[in-house]
This record gives structure tokens, sequence and C-alpha cells, in this order.
């Protein structure tokens, strides 16, 4: 075993060496945060995320290239619909915030939409950060930002995130905005996508919550997000109020469980590198070195899922049967440990998970038998009709 990396270099020259040299960090975005939040306990995406390693390429370098994301023509639809939604200065947009989220307000008229161009992402959160405060200063108007860019710790490693929008009410009060391709139809959209989009919005509302925690007096980040979608078959925008305060809970607790990417990487042998371009038996020992938690939910959600479901189901680890059946087999780990623990030759008669797979074996065996026994019964049925039909036939 290679000895562990010395310390004493800063983290960010670390994780530059573990990307690979002249390799260009993958940005953290809220849709992979989301991710990473709901499998809090994988230490290898947890590091190869920290250290902006493109897992795409990873992947395919291993040989299991990922077959998800976005197409082209998605993407480029995606686009159009949002320049659409946030057309002359947001126009739309603000109506429709106004009517889903703010009735009580005065209507958007003559909205602010103050410029957040700046050098880097660095430049960016700093420019949002202080539109957000000029905002909160002078409250009474609507005020739109476009793309703002937020920053947000994540074990150590700080993670740019970019919504879509973020509104400013006359009140003072902040809400995010997302805008999605994917159709409202009679007024209800598909649930497991508008689930995706509300874990997404979540995040952008804890980054927002750390911004609003440096002003003072603090505004209120509003926990319903505004959801915009095109109305039907159209292309003309409607939208819907979607309450996070589930899904920010859920991912602020498991982003607080996220094992520090600095203890991460102290742990990895001198020398270990994720970059693509190495040899691939190189590249899977740089690979193996960092702990996985595999579950079969990852397969929509992380780029190296396939490589991971590889080497859990040549472990015969119980994970790749999914967390519920984990939970269920306690000190259980492996498929051949669960075998064993049914057929008797291993495992404590009194852990409950030993006693109820036994039972379960038992119970298997019995009905098996019960239509081995029916078939058997069912066969000499059959050939006594058939010996009987033989008897009466008429002679030719």
């Amino acid at each position: 075993m290679p000895p562990p990396r010395k310390r004493g270099k800063g983290l960010r020259h670390r994780l530059a060496e573990l990307r690979g040299p002249e390799t260009q960090a993958k940005a953290l975005d809220a849709r992979a945060l989301a991710a990473l939040a709901a499998n809090p306990g994988c230490r290898r995406r947890a590091i190869l995320d920290g250290a902006g390693v493109d897992k795409a390429a990873l992947a395919g370098a291993l040989g299991s290239p990922s077959v998800f994301g976005q197409s082209q023509f998605a993407f480029v639809r995606g686009n159009a619909f949002e320049a659409k939604v946030k057309a002359d200065g947001g126009t739309e947009l603000l109506r429709l915030a106004h009517e889903k989220l703010d009735r009580g307000a005065e209507p958007p008229a003559g909205a602010r939409v103050p410029d957040l161009t700046a050098q880097g992402p660095e430049g960016r959160t700093a420019r949002t950060e202080l539109a957000l405060r000029e905002a909160a200063e002078s409250p009474g108007d609507w005020t739109l930002l476009d793309h703002p860019m937020l920053a947000l710790d994540v074990a150590g490693s700080l993670a740019f995130l970019e919504p879509d929008a973020v509104v400013v009410h006359p009140d003072g009060s902040w809400t995010v905005v997302e805008i999605k391709s994917f159709p409202m139809l009679d007024g209800a959209a598909d649930p497991a996508k508008v689930g995706a989009a509300a874990r997404q919005a979540a995040v952008y509302v804890l980054a927002l919550e750390r911004v609003a925690e440096r002003l003072d007096p603090p505004p209120r980040v509003r926990h319903r997000v505004l959801l915009v979608c095109p109305k039907d078959f159209s292309n003309l925008p409607t939208a819907s109020a979607v309450d996070v305060r589930k899904q920010r809970a859920v991912t602020a607790r498991q982003l607080a469980r996220l094992t520090r990417i600095e203890e991460i990487a102290d742990t990895l042998p001198e020398g270990v590198c994720f970059s693509p371009e190495l040899p691939a038996e190189q590249l899977e020992q740089a690979v193996e070195s960092v702990p996985a938690t595999y579950a079969p939910e990852c397969l929509s959600a992380c780029e190296l899922a396939f490589h991971c479901r590889d080497r859990s189901r040549a472990a015969g680890a119980v994970t790749s049967l999914g967390r519920p059946v984990r939970a269920e087999l306690g000190g259980l780990t492996t498929v051949g440990d669960v075998l064993a623990a049914a057929r008797g030759e291993a495992g404590d008669p009194d852990d409950p998970a030993v006693a109820a797979l036994r039972r379960a074996a038992a119970l298997r065996a019995e009905a098996l038998a019960s239509a081995a026994e029916g078939t058997r019964e069912a066969a000499e049925g059959t050939r006594e009709a058939a010996e009987g039909t033989r008897e009466v036939a008429p002679c030719r």
C-alpha cells in the first residue's frame, strides 16, 4: 500500500494535482450538488466533484461510459424558451412571480435588472451579492437578477452556482426562479421532473440564505420557488409555486454529513491522479483507491455509476440491490454472507436479519416442495387419463 499523501500543500494545489496537470476544473453545479447530497456516504464522488474532475470523461477512459445527459436538441430548446421568458426585461417572468407568489404587492412595472457582468466566478459572485445588498437597502421595487452567481461551501470546497434567475420582491424578500422546458399540462407537470427541479432549487435557496446571513438585517429567502414551464403544447410560459422546504432541509442535512474534501485527500496515496489521459490500468487503480457507496439510484445521477455497479456486483455487495435491502440485512454486507446465513451455514441465529432469512428460506423450500408435489400429481393424473383413453378407444 503506497504511503498516504503528505500534508503541507494547500487544498487547491492538491485538488489540481488530483485533477491532472493542465486540466480545467469542471464546475460543480446545483444538479451535481443535489445528486451528491442524495448519496453523502460516497467518498469517491465527493473527492472527484471537489477536485473538479470530469466524471463523464473519466468513465469513458475506464471503459464504462455514461449514457445519460441532456440532448443537444433539448438544450437548444431550453435556451430558446428561457430567452422568451426573460424578454423585454423579464416582463413576463415578473408578471408570473406577482401572480403566483405576491398578489398583495404592486404589479411590477419598470423593474430593475442590474448588470451582473464581472471577471471570473469570484467576481460574478461579489457582483451578485452587491446587487442583492442594494436591492435589500432600497425596498419598494421589483428587481430581477438574470443568471446571478452564488457560492456555497461544500465539504471545504467552494461551489459556484448559477440559478436561472432570482427575483427581489418589493418587501425585500428573495425568490429563486427555475425555468424548465418540460411542459405543464392542465396546470400540472411530470412529478418526477418537478421533484428534480425542486431539489436543484433547494440548493440555490441554501446558497441565497448564506448571502442573506451576511446582511443586516438579513432579508427573507422564500421557500416557495417559481417554476416556469411551457403551457400545454405551446411555447407560452406558465408557472407554479413549488414549496421546497422539505428538499432544502434534506439537502442541508446531507451536505453537512459529507466528509470534508481535505480529509479524503489526505488519505489518498501519493501520486494519485484522476486524469482521463492516464493509462486505463493506472486510472482504475486511482479510482479504486477511494471507496464508493454504490446504489441503483446512482444510475440516474452519476457518470461513474456503471463502473461502480460492475465493481459492486463483482464484490457481491448487497448495496447493488438497493438501499432498502441493505438496511434490512444489518451486518450482512455481501450476497455470499446472505446466502450462507439463509442456508444455516453462518450467522448468529439470534440476529433478526439471520432469523428472517432462515425463515424465508424454509418457506421457500416448503413452497417449492408443495409445487413439485402438485406437479407430480398433475402428471400422474394426465398419465392415468391418457391410459383410460386408450382403453376405451374403438378398434379399427
